[in-house]
């Protein structure tokens, strides 16, 4: 197995970082990293932001949902779905952009996000960094364009942690890899049996881990009950990104 192959395997979010900053260098690998993923079609329809400001920081923290590790890390890079940029290539070209307005759209925007995303992750943990993802910059999406002067067709979609590791954390175990695998077809036939395992696995893990307040999976799964961050919808439909095409 190689150093990568390692570095994946081993993936664990932290939450503690410490005080020792990003340096530029460091920040400049990982950042042309991502600028060379691929997007869909080579639209490059994503834009990051880096944040390194402490008062910034800590706004953000309050937006997410006052996570005290967005203020505690010293970088923290929002991902942004940027249809603002591609218009601006569509116009210039003489043609008129309409995928912003469209399912399809807002599917390309987010895959594309999570695949910059991925490869910002492994780039920090290569250089031995730790990071956290934030989906939490979606839980007051207003809040997230006026902070970040998001102009209409972009829209923050995931934010990133990444800094030194204070205190590190244990790989959290997963589920059977065979939910995760299917090889031809798509076969849930094992998943009932599987997640009975896995809670008891992940239970375990809390006790192992000292967290009193952990959860099995399919308890901890209970946020699927509603559209937890319910104003993704409308905010992006005023930032000019329907749903109706």
């Amino acid at each position: 197995m190689n150093q990568t192959l390692q570095i994946q395997q081993h993936h664990r979010s932290i939450r503690s970082f410490s005080n020792e900053p990003v340096s530029d260098e460091m920040l400049a690998q990982i950042i042309a990293a991502a600028h060379q993923a691929p997007t869909s079609m080579n639209a490059q329809e994503i834009s990051l932001i880096v944040v390194r400001d402490a008062e910034h920081r800590t706004k953000i923290a309050e937006l997410a949902g006052r996570q005290a590790h967005v203020a505690q890390t010293p970088v923290f890079i929002v991902i942004v779905i940027d249809f603002n940029k591609t218009d601006i290539g569509m116009r210039k070209a003489g043609n008129t952009q309409i995928i912003h307005e469209s399912m399809e759209g807002f599917g390309v925007g987010a895959v594309d996000a999570g695949i910059v995303l991925g490869t910002l992750i492994t780039a920090a943990e290569s250089l031995g960094l730790g990071i956290t993802p934030i989906g939490g910059v979606r839980h007051d999406p207003q809040g997230m364009v006026e902070l970040l002067d998001l102009p209409p067709l972009t829209f923050a979609m995931v934010g990133l942690c990444i800094g030194h590791i204070a205190h590190d954390a244990p790989v959290k175990p997963r589920m059977d890899i065979k939910t995760f695998r299917h090889d031809e077809r798509y076969d849930a036939s094992g998943y009932s049996a599987a997640i009975d395992a896995y809670d008891k696995t992940i239970m375990q893990h809390w006790q192992n881990v000292g967290r009193s307040d952990g959860t099995p999976w399919s308890t901890s799964l209970a946020p699927f009950q509603s559209v937890y961050y319910p104003a993704v919808r409308p905010v992006a439909a005023m930032q000019g990104l329907l749903n109706d095409k």
